[in-house]
């Protein structure tokens, strides 16, 4: 008996999946890309500043000048009108920390309460509220000046300040952290030992929303510091200007005086870096909060 040997069937060789290198490049392309924008306007403003009035328009751009004229500039805008840029930059300190501060504080009353207390209308003013982080402050600053000038508060420290007290997107924050961070069990172990509702919000609501304030004051903060169109609405006298109103009314007289140009550059580099400086000393609380939450 003979036997015959057949061929064994072709086996379908399968191609190897294709890595998907370009799909997982596009993300780190477009993060690359954002980087880029925001940085190069920094850049040109660092580099500018380093150049002389006759310098400015007279080099390439982003090519900075090695000589004084990054020292000659600052004494320049120092002495610039007797010194009212540093004046406007108390102004922003003065706008900045006291409307954070209080902002801060409304915000961590209005999300406290929100978060630990039942009432009735409580969801609905949550909406209501929430809403309000939609509005620009466009439509806003118009009635807003025109509430205060009623009242005769206009052209004044407090016209600035007030508006800035109630923050939408403070009060959420606050909320939600709240709610994430304060236990309903450590309150009632308080309530037990007699301690009244202003203790309780004092002694542990605060102390335990700590890292979550940081965060409400330092976008508060940011955002009082680089408001332009509410102190430009509000305020006229040029004593009381912040920053942004000033380095506009520096470089509106500099479309006259073109040397103006490389005192308004120097004055928003400047205006940079005391922000630079808050958030590296502030960072701190962030770790601290990152670590809590992977604890919990």
């Amino acid at each position: 008996m003979t036997t015959t040997l057949q061929p064994a069937p072709a086996r379908r060789v399968t191609a190897a999946p294709k890595p998907r290198r370009r799909i997982a490049l596009l993300p780190s392309a477009v993060l690359l890309l954002g980087a880029v924008y925001c940085l190069v306007p920094t850049l040109w403003i660092l580099i500018g500043s380093t150049k002389s009035r006759s310098q400015l328009f007279s080099t390439a751009t982003y090519l900075p000048s090695f000589g004084s004229g990054l020292v000659d500039n600052i004494k320049g805008l120092s002495s610039y009108d007797g010194g009212v840029f540093w004046h406007w930059m108390l102004n922003s300190f003065l706008y900045a920390a006291v409307g954070g501060v209080l902002a801060t504080s409304v915000s961590a009353a209005t999300g406290y309460a929100l978060a630990k207390y039942q009432f009735r209308g409580r969801t609905v003013l949550f909406n209501a509220i929430v809403a309000g982080v939609l509005l620009p402050q466009v439509v806003l600053a118009i009635p807003q000046y025109l509430l205060l000038a009623r009242v005769g508060l206009t052209d004044s420290y407090l016209a600035v300040i007030l508006p800035q007290l109630f923050n939408p997107y403070g009060i959420y924050l606050s909320r939600i952290y709240a709610a994430a961070a304060v236990p309903d069990s450590l309150l009632d172990a308080g309530r037990i030992d007699g301690a009244s509702e202003a203790r309780l919000f004092r002694s542990i609501g605060l102390r335990l929303m700590v890292p979550g304030l940081i965060t409400v004051f330092l976008l508060q903060f940011i955002a009082i510091w680089n408001n332009f169109l509410l102190p430009f609405v509000m305020v006229t006298s040029d004593s009381k200007f912040p920053l942004t109103v000033g380095l506009y009314s520096l470089l509106r007289h500099g479309s006259d005086q073109a040397s103006l140009y490389s005192l308004v550059i120097t004055g928003t580099l400047l205006s940079v870096i005391p922000v630079i400086a808050l958030f590296l000393c502030l960072q701190r609380y962030w770790r601290i909060d990152l670590v809590t939450g992977g604890l919990k």
